[in-house]
């Protein structure tokens, strides 16, 4: 019997449309369903040798045999032993930081988001290491997190499990302890999986999901009819996409130069500066296959000027921006920016200030020309996270560019960013070929708003982005 595959939407639907509530449980296994993998030769060239970092990385993608799983608990066993545990765990949240982020699954990401929302009881359930799953349980915003626990003796690791390992019926026993202490109903509940080494937890629930399965998950799936979700594998950079960058910042700087020259003769510097932008973002776009679908592109044209706020997961982004609002905008960026030797000078001329996140008083008091900037008709765009995200997920919003239209009298309209982060990871500059969507939202009034009292209204302009990110618009007809 052969099932096709359900669909993230239409999985997304039945989520939705299904029982809510804490007593439902959305299980996720970790390598291979939330997170991609590691291939080993990525590895070796990353570390060279087989380290704590090295096990801690190839151990995330789940073992698909009795065998491999014994070999990665005995390269844990050589790696970990005689170690601090307390230096595991930020040596855990620094390789999240660094290398796990970008192969992490927004598909899954939006699963989980979706089970928050309908109230389930979302739980990630791994046979690796608190090491390796909580850096990225907390990133995701998941509070509940079941792994191979490590015995130590006086804080320093022995390299050996305590007890038993979370692997094939371990991880099913661990799942049923947890339900029955969380008042968790698993025949109403959902789990996701990729190996055929967790039948028996995903055995356990009424939804039983295969994501990406393997050819042994994939026949048992398709006799018992359980839904088959595709996560597209998050790529690591190819010679040609490094090619295609150096190409596109190319393109970058000599777009802005023409557009400079070719508005030189107006000597109206904004005139140069929209001249600057449209050309440097549009060649890099170009040059390194990156298109964008807008949803809302009206919104971007009128009214102006206004404070656009964007969602920023990716360097990328000051590329994006530039492009779907055309002229007549500049922004606000950190000072950090001002040592960038290809964005920093070109940020300058086109008027972007730069704020020192380091003291309150300083970046407020940078801002202060801003709302003049906007009474003369000129537009800001700005990331109210105030840093780039590791996830899809969106940061906490600062008050500050509520504060400028609020001052300045003019609406705030929310852009939305798809994507951005596939295209080129948060800590790299190399952009891979693809698509971002972007949404612009409609305008919002913020005249009326006390800027004493508005906590509640820059959560909900915050939950806007959100919500579109997990239910994404149409995009606009061509």
């Amino acid at each position: 019997m052969t099932v096709p595959n359900a669909g993230l939407a239409t999985a997304i639907t039945a989520i939705r449309s299904g029982p809510q509530g804490p007593e439902i449980a959305a299980i996720f296994d970790f390598g291979g369903t939330v997170i991609d993998g590691f291939p080993r030769k990525r590895l070796l060239r990353l570390f060279g040798r087989r380290g704590a970092e090295d096990v801690l990385l190839g151990g995330i993608r789940n073992a698909t045999t009795d065998g491999e799983y014994g070999r990665f608990l005995r390269q844990l066993a050589e790696a970990l032993a005689g170690k601090p545990e307390a230096e595991l765990d930020e040596l855990g949240a620094r390789l999240f930081k660094r290398t796990v982020y970008g192969h992490l699954y927004p598909e899954a990401w939006q699963l989980i988001r979706v089970h928050q929302a309908a109230g389930h009881t979302v739980v990630l359930a791994s046979s690796a290491t608190r090491f390796q799953v909580a850096p990225a349980a907390a990133a995701l915003g998941v509070e509940h997190v079941l792994y191979t626990p490590m015995a130590t003796q006086e804080a320093i690791l022995t390299g050996y499990a305590d007890g038993k390992t979370l692997w094939r019926n371990g991880k099913a026993e661990a799942v049923r302890e947890f339900a029955a202490d969380n008042g968790v109903d698993l025949a109403r509940s959902y789990a996701y999986a990729d190996g055929s080494a967790d039948l028996p937890l995903l055995s356990l629930v009424g939804h039983p999901v295969a994501v990406n399965p393997d050819p042994s998950l994939t026949a048992t799936a398709g006799e018992q009819g359980w839904p088959t979700l595709h996560f597209r594998p998050r790529q690591a950079p190819r010679l040609t996409d490094y090619g295609r960058t150096a190409a596109g910042f190319a393109g970058l700087l000599g777009g802005a130069f023409y557009g400079v020259a070719a508005k030189s003769p107006t000597k109206d510097r904004q005139q140069m500066a929209d001249a600057l932008m449209a050309h440097a973002a549009s060649n890099t776009l170009s040059i390194t296959g990156v298109q964008l679908r807008v949803t809302g592109a009206a919104n971007a044209r009128a009214p102006r000027p206004a404070v656009f706020l964007f969602n920023h997961q990716s360097q990328f982004d000051i590329v994006i921006v530039p492009e779907v609002l055309g002229g007549g905008v500049t922004g606000i960026g950190k000072k950090e920016l001002t040592s960038n030797p290809i964005f920093g000078p070109l940020m300058r001329f086109v008027g972007v200030t730069f704020i020192d996140r380091s003291s309150t008083a300083k970046a407020k008091a940078a801002l202060v020309p801003v709302v003049e900037t906007l009474r003369g008709g000129l537009s800001i765009a700005v990331a109210p996270e105030g840093t780039r995200s590791y996830t899809p997920d969106v940061g906490p919003f600062k008050k500050g560019a509520f504060h400028i239209a609020i001052q300045a009298g003019v609406p705030i309209i929310p852009i939305v960013i798809r994507n951005a982060g596939e295209i080129s990871w948060r800590n790299e500059m190399v952009a891979r070929r693809g698509t971002v969507d972007v949404a612009i939202l409609d305008p919002i009034d913020v005249r009326d708003w006390d800027p004493n009292d508005m906590d509640d209204k820059v959560a909900a302009v915050r939950q806007l982005f959100v919500d579109t990110l997990l239910d994404w618009p149409k995009p606009d007809a061509d």
